[in-house]
């Protein structure tokens, strides 16, 4: 019951839902949310360094018997982001090709790792007589390899696997691995660097000359080792030769490669994806190459 019944005698029956007290309108209003917090700025991630990448592994060397340590990146720990139409792999943080050399730095002997303890005897005395006898040690590095640390031990293990007589697709493969450390240096020179584009130019005749090496060492032995070869199977050993021909100006022979994985019944898609990526570039060049002697 309304207080107010009976106000209509009045004429006044509109005010009988009057309030005794007026409510405070603003009080009526729900009180607006607070604004949320602010979310805190996420912590900046800790600045990746090579050297965190790295850790010493022990090893034995096959020729003298002495235990040794070597830089390695452990497993794991890098990401790979793509890879060149060679099969050189880019990771993320640190170039692994600059640590897949091992170097005894007693003795001297030095291949790559996936080589590095097989060895027969008469290997070990040639290693011994032709590389130990004369060998004055390893200069010093830093926390990581420097490119030119890198390049010097791959030149070692090349010389060693001439000296002992290794297969021709170890003495391929390690070319192959030069080159892509020459590649990754001309990338990855500083902008300050004297001389700058002499230097690159350079730095691209010595990956062009070991390419062309690697190309001819794979394809003599292509028909006389058994596979998997370097750890690769024989399309993958196919599609890299018709690539290595191509950067070799070697155009009918890339085609010839390159044939061969894309008539391939075991020829997965994606290696004849890479293939003709590979057949295409090979009409550019050949295309880029007649234009230039027009």
């Amino acid at each position: 019951m309304s207080l107010f019944n009976g106000l209509e005698k009045f004429g006044l029956g509109k005010l009988q839902k009057m309030d005794v007290f007026e409510k405070d309108e603003k009080k009526e209003k729900a009180a607006p949310k607070p604004e949320p917090a602010p979310k805190p700025e996420p912590a900046p991630k800790p600045e990746v360094h090579e050297s965190d990448l790295l850790f010493d592994k022990s090893y034995t060397c096959p020729v003298c018997d002495k235990a040794f340590r070597s830089k390695m990146i452990k497993t794991g720990k890098v990401k790979l982001l793509k890879q060149d139409t060679d099969l050189r792999p880019i990771y993320k943080y640190v170039d692994s090709i600059k640590y897949d050399v091992l170097v005894c730095p007693r003795c001297g002997y030095g291949a790559l790792s996936r080589f590095f303890k097989f060895m027969m005897p008469s290997q070990a005395k040639l290693i011994s007589e032709n590389i130990s006898r004369n060998f004055k040690g390893l200069p010093e590095t830093g926390d990581i390899y420097t490119y030119d640390d890198a390049i010097a031990r791959y030149q070692l293990a090349l010389a060693n696997a001439i000296v002992k007589k290794a297969k021709a697709s170890e003495r391929a493969y390690t070319c192959l691995k030069m080159a892509w450390l020459y590649r990754g240096k001309a990338e990855t020179l500083p902008e300050d660097t004297p001389d700058r584009e002499n230097v690159i130019s350079a730095l691209k005749k010595e990956e062009e000359s070991l390419l062309v090496t690697a190309y001819e060492g794979f394809s003599d032995s292509f028909l006389k080792e058994d596979f998997p070869m370097c750890g690769m199977d024989e399309l993958t050993v196919t599609y890299l030769v018709a690539e290595l021909a191509r950067r070799a100006g070697q155009y009918d022979e890339a085609i010839r490669w390159i044939s061969r994985v894309l008539t391939s019944r075991n020829a997965s898609e994606r290696i004849k994806e890479k293939a003709r990526v590979v057949k295409d570039l090979v009409e550019e060049d050949r295309k880029n190459e007649e234009e230039t002697q027009a």
